[in-house]
C-alpha cells in the first residue's frame, strides 16, 4: 500500500486551477497543470515523468483513466541530453473509464472511450472519437442485410451487381 504522505507530496506538485474538481483518491505525479472546470475522478492517474502535463479547461477524466507522459522504452530517466517533452491536452475532452493516453498532443472536443489506448506517437487533432478493439462491421452488415428488407422498401438493383439503379 502506498504511503499516504508520499501521495500528499505528489498532490502538491500539481497546479490545479480554481473551478477544477480533483478527487483526493486520484494519483497525480510530477509537474501537472489542470485547467478550470476539469473533473478528475477517484482512481484516475495523471503521471508526468518525462515532462510536464498541461490539461486545459473543461476536461473529464474518469475512473482508472491513465494519462502518462513517460520516457521511451529505450531511454532511462537519468540519460544525459534528453529534453523534457510537454504533453498538452486541449479543452472539453473526455477520458472514459480505463483508457490510456500517452499522446503528447491532444486537441479539443475528443472522446477517448473506455479501454482505448493512445500510444506515444499519436497526435490527436480535434473532434475525434477513439474506441477500443475496433473491428470490421461484418456481423452488423449481415444482420442489416437480412432484416432491413423485411421492414423497408429497397431500391432495385441491377442483376449481378450490388449497385442501386438510379430512378
Amino acid at each position: 500500500m502506498a504511503d499516504p504522505n508520499t501521495k500528499q507530496m505528489s498532490q502538491k506538485s500539481a497546479n490545479i486551477a480554481a473551478g477544477a474538481v480533483v478527487c483526493v483518491e486520484s494519483e497525480i505525479r510530477g509537474d501537472v497543470t489542470i485547467g478550470p472546470r476539469t473533473v478528475v475522478h477517484p482512481k484516475a492517474r495523471i503521471i508526468a515523468e518525462a515532462g510536464p502535463i498541461i490539461i486545459g479547461e473543461g476536461n473529464l477524466i474518469e475512473e482508472q483513466a491513465l494519462i502518462i507522459n513517460s520516457y521511451a522504452e529505450n531511454i532511462m530517466p537519468d540519460t544525459e541530453g534528453v529534453e523534457p517533452k510537454t504533453m498538452t491536452i486541449g479543452i472539453n475532452n473526455v477520458f472514459e473509464v480505463g483508457c490510456v493516453s500517452q499522446a503528447l498532443k491532444i486537441g479539443d472536443n475528443n472522446v477517448i472511450e473506455s479501454k482505448a489506448d493512445l500510444g506515444k506517437n499519436v497526435i490527436l487533432t480535434s473532434g475525434c472519437i477513439v474506441g477500443a478493439c475496433c473491428q470490421p462491421q461484418t456481423l452488423q452488415l449481415d444482420f442489416l442485410m437480412k432484416i432491413l428488407p423485411n421492414y423497408h422498401h429497397m431500391k432495385k438493383t441491377v442483376k449481378g451487381t450490388s449497385t442501386p439503379v438510379r430512378n
